[in-house]
């Protein structure tokens, strides 16, 4: 038989201090940050362990370390304060008359290349509306969609995104950036496994755009040699103008650094450089009003609203 928990044993108090003891490694730390008597705070983290029916915490001379099932009770802890303080700060927007409140998370591209004009658009027509906006990884933004963390997304094609509902949004062209005196800099245009002759700057944490390379790489059977991997196309960009290696970035993404770090723009050849951006909310999720309002005019916005002059230049 499962059990299951009282809810009506556990409180905001408690979970607080739960994690607090947890950060710190000490049950006298944990106390003084929730502004608790050890003695009440020692008396609620057991009966927080007897309402979950699991040993949480290894108690030792070095200190407090979670077991198996506090860090499993960590997790679903932290996931309660985020709820209670998104629950909160919503409330809190209702009564200082910001009527509205968007989750919105981003990729790196389209929070530099598109977003910011279409959100201020979108602003000024709706000043009753706040928008929070994140930028996370594509496959982040997937996540945060599924598990309720964000309210709408935007992110590269080719993510797996089940239980999500997808529409274009805009597109991107990515080009190859290189040092004024690098061999390819005289090229207009060049194919991808040329450049795989030469060292690469790039992004980390497994982005996208590291992903979409990666895997061009192997279709074309030549390894792809990153010498340095940075956290933004700024960072990019100064590494790239450094003669540390040359970089596929999103063109507008780059464009102000171009001129003002000497780079040479070398288009590619490739189908793949062409590359989309997707919007997306969880399937049959109802969106709030002002969320509804949010996606429309990014939708309104996107490329099949340009001007057909400027779809074709993004083509």
């Amino acid at each position: 038989m499962v059990r299951t928990i009282n809810p009506a044993r556990i409180d905001f108090v408690t979970l607080r201090l739960f994690c607090a003891v947890a950060q710190s490694g000490s049950i006298t730390k944990g106390a003084e940050a929730c502004h608790l008597a050890l003695s009440a705070a020692s008396r609620r983290l057991s009966d927080f362990e007897s309402a979950t029916g699991s040993k949480l915490l290894e108690r030792s001379a070095q200190g407090i370390a979670l077991t198996p099932a506090g860090h499993v009770a960590m997790q679903h802890a932290m996931r309660l304060f985020q709820g209670f303080e998104q629950f909160s700060s919503e409330l809190g927007d209702y009564a200082a008359g910001v009527r509205g409140h968007v989750r919105l998370w981003a990729n790196m591209s389209a929070l530099t290349e598109f977003l910011p004009t279409a959100l201020a658009t979108f602003l000024e027509r709706h000043p009753d509306i706040r928008v929070e906006v994140e930028e996370q990884l594509s496959g982040d933004i997937v996540r945060a969609l599924v598990d309720g963390l964000a309210d709408v997304g935007v992110f590269a094609e080719n993510t797996p995104a089940y239980g999500l509902d997808i529409a274009p949004f805009q597109t991107d062209e990515l080009v190859v950036l290189c040092a004024r005196q690098h061999p390819l800099a005289r090229l207009k245009r060049v194919d991808f496994k040329t450049c795989l002759g030469y060292e690469f700057v790039g992004l980390n944490r497994s982005s996208s755009l590291l992903e979409l390379t990666s895997r061009a790489a192997e279709q074309a059977g030549v390894p792809m040699r990153l010498r340095v991997q940075v956290r933004s196309f700024d960072a990019m960009c100064h590494m790239i103008a450094a003669g540390l290696g040359i970089g596929v970035v999103p063109l507008a993404a780059c464009s102000a650094q171009v001129s003002v770090l000497d780079l040479r723009v070398v288009r590619l050849k490739d189908a793949w450089a062409v590359r989309r951006l997707l919007m997306a909310t969880k399937t049959g999720e109802a969106l709030s009003p002002a969320a509804g309002l949010l996606l429309r005019h990014l939708a309104a916005s996107g490329d099949d609203h340009r001007p057909g002059a400027e779809r074709a230049a993004a083509t």
